[in-house]
């Protein structure tokens, strides 16, 4: 006796390509659509996977031949340089040579919980990790693109292991005698840089929901300290707070300051 099409549908996980291409030619209509739909849905599902394989292979491109010369390679990158509000968060990563973590990608186009996620794994998997910033004085008094290089050097110094080579997203960092490879788009192209960056993206938010309870009002917890119609509406009617950053414009306008006044304020001038 054949299997009804309700017996069939709950038996889908379990059939074989093979049985599944039998009954695409079952003499039901509905047989042959359910059949026909979980052959395609497998085909999209195996193009998927090796497309990400592909992908996060290719994020091995600038370890892979460091790591055949026998070369310890950390990952470095910040976040936070657009925000309003809080620290710039940089982090340094050395993964075992060889290691390819599935799913790793530019921070940005992950979720939170998916950050949150490859943070643990990329913290259980490193043979080092280190995580630093530069709070609002160190911001307002360097500027926002110094204070970011001020962290990424805190954090490859920070590694309990010393790297032989860095990669770096886009630039150099100070202060650090290895070599080093700037990358640009390097959160896109080498899995070292995106793991970095992941955990200080991780780091930072953690940060900024902490703020949020210090200083309510502000919503920092969901904006982070970016530029959000709900900050902005925030500074209009409470003004700013001790983590904002008097040397951006926004600020400084509503502290009744230029930026370069505020710059010259944090300064001591």
């Amino acid at each position: 006796m054949k299997a009804t099409v309700g017996e069939i549908r709950e038996k889908l996980p379990s059939l074989s390509d093979g049985s599944l291409r039998k009954l695409t030619r079952d003499e039901r209509a509905g047989v042959r659509a359910i059949a026909a739909r979980e052959l395609a849905r497998r085909r999209e599902e195996r193009a998927h996977l090796q497309a990400e394989a592909e992908r996060v292979a290719c994020m091995l491109n600038y370890e892979r031949p460091l790591w055949q010369s026998g070369l310890l390679v950390a990952g470095c990158d910040e976040v936070g340089t657009g925000p309003l509000a809080g620290p710039v968060v940089a982090a340094a990563v050395i993964l075992p040579p060889g290691t390819s973590i599935a799913g790793i990608d530019d921070s940005k186009k992950l979720d939170a919980s998916t950050r949150e996620r490859l943070a643990e794994e990329i913290r259980a998997r490193a043979v080092a990790y280190a995580v630093a910033s530069c709070d609002v004085d160190v911001i307002d008094r360097l500027n926002i693109y110094h204070a970011a290089l001020e962290a990424m050097r805190r954090a490859v110094i920070g590694l309990n292991q010393a790297p032989d080579h860095v990669l770096v997203d886009a630039r150099r960092v100070p202060g650090v005698s290895c070599r080093q490879t700037a990358i640009i788009k390097g959160d896109t192209l080498s899995q070292s840089i995106a793991a970095a960056a992941i955990l200080a993206k991780v780091h930072r938010d953690a940060l900024m929901v902490r703020y949020s309870e210090q200083f309510p009002g502000y919503g920092f917890h969901s904006h982070k300290g970016y530029s959000a119609p709900e900050h902005f509406a925030a500074l209009d009617r409470l003004g700013p707070c001790a983590i904002h950053r008097r040397s951006f414009a926004p600020i400084a306008e509503r502290l009744g300051l230029r930026p370069q006044a505020a710059a010259q304020l944090a300064l001591g001038l």
